[in-house]
Parts: structure tokens; sequence; C-alpha cells
């Protein structure tokens, strides 16, 4: 069974008018693997992993993770935003706990799994620092850290990147990487970057606006870790991605 499966999902928002955002979207994503989202601005991306979250309902057809049905939030799915969302008056050590102090926590010692998740996001010695003692790039990774806390069998990313200079952009897509094989989580990634896609995805889905909104191809990348990109093989898969878009 696919971790995540996605069937004949539909979005309409009423208003003055109707607008579509996307319809007849259908994919599976497979445990472990790193599926990434990308297309122009309006197409319904960010709509998309909301319904996924189950932050937002879709107007028909259904999302399954594990077999069940996303009807809200749930602990089996964690949620790293464009923004940082951290909470200004918790240092970072009680930002990543802030998951573990509900009463769905079950581990056994929730101290040691929030050091060791502060440590698998390279923040040790920020333990006690607040938010606002913190780069851009340091507050994403707590934002993955606190995400990664109840331990989700899906993690969701809303462009985590998109407001973080093109250096530290690099950087932090490393250090993803790097959790993704250390975690062996599944992870949705939505951006508007097709060389970011390319850099990080097993699978690249496109979602186009315009033709019907919705789901427009599935390209699979295969190309060995690390890539570089000035590899011929790297700008062909970026060709091939935007040549859907262009179409």
């Amino acid at each position: 069974m696919s971790r995540v499966r996605v069937r004949d999902l539909e979005k309409v928002y009423d208003g003055t008018q109707e607008i579509q955002a996307f319809s007849a979207v259908n994919f599976d994503v497979e445990s472990g693997e790193f599926v990434c989202l990308v297309g122009p601005s309006g197409c319904g991306k960010t709509t998309l992993l909301r319904i996924l979250a189950g932050f937002e309902e879709p107007t028909s057809g259904e999302v399954l993770v594990d077999g069940e049905p996303v009807e809200e939030p749930g602990i089996d799915r964690g949620m790293v935003f464009q923004e940082y969302s951290l909470f200004p008056w918790r240092t970072v050590e009680e930002n990543v706990r802030f998951g573990l102090d509900r009463p769905a926590c079950e581990c056994a010692d929730c101290t040691a799994r929030v050091a060791g998740l502060i440590d698998l996001v390279g923040l040790d010695g920020f333990e006690t620092a607040y938010p606002k003692e913190l780069s851009g790039g340091m507050k994403q990774r707590v934002a993955v850290a606190r995400a990664l806390a109840v331990d989700p069998a899906v993690l969701l990313m809303d462009e985590p990147f998109g407001s973080i200079d093109a250096r530290t952009r690099n950087r932090l897509q490393t250090e993803l990487l790097d959790i993704w094989r250390r975690t062996g989580k599944t992870i949705v990634f939505v951006t508007h970057e097709i060389p970011e896609a390319v850099a990080l995805a097993d699978r690249v889905l496109v979602m186009r606006r315009d033709s019907g909104p919705g789901l427009a191809a599935s390209i699979d990348i295969e190309l060995e870790r690390p890539r570089s990109r000035t590899d011929p093989a790297f700008t062909e898969r970026v060709a091939a991605v935007r040549n859907v878009l262009d179409s």
C-alpha cells in the first residue's frame, strides 16, 4: 500500500464566482519517497498540500495516508511552512518539544528525543536561544525538528526555503537530504523553483494553472545523489520539467 494516495481530488472556491484550484488530481507517494510538487504561483500547490495536511477540505475526491482517510490534521503528518511559525516566547528546546507536551505523546523520554532532534538539525548549543536570536536558516531547522518531534509518517513542506538567501538555501537543501536519509521519512515538498525540485526529489509532480488546472506530469529524476547542477543530466531533468510547464 502507498503511504499517500490521492484520488480524483478537486478543489473549487466559492465566491462571487467559482474558482477552480485544480481538478482530477491522482498520484501515490511510496513510503520513504521524496516527492516535489512544482508549478507556477496560483496552480494549487499549497492548497493541495494543505488538503494533505487536513487543514482544508477538498470539494471532491479523497486523500489516504496509510489507508486511512485524511479528514483533519493529525500527528501522522508533520507540516513545515514557508514562514517559520515558531513561538517567539519559547526557546529552541521548547519549540521542538511543543508537540510532545500534548496528551498524544507516548515516548518514554521526551527530553532525550528533543535533544536528539536538535542534534539532528545541527543546533547543538542553541537549546536555550529564542527565535529572535536565530538566523532564518536556523529558525527553519527548528521548524523541521518540531515537525519531526511526534514522529510523523509523512513530512509536508510548503516552500520552506523560499524566504532564505540562495547560499543558505543550498546548504539547507543538503541538510534536509541528510535528515531524510537518516530518518527514512516520506516527504512531500512544494516549490516553484525547478532546480530545487530536481536537486531534492526522487520524483517531481508538475502542476499547471492553465488548460484545466491540476497535475500535468510525473517525472522520475533517477539521478544519484549528491547532484551537481552543472551535470548535463541534471540540466536535462530541469529542461524536462520546464517543457511540461511551457507546453
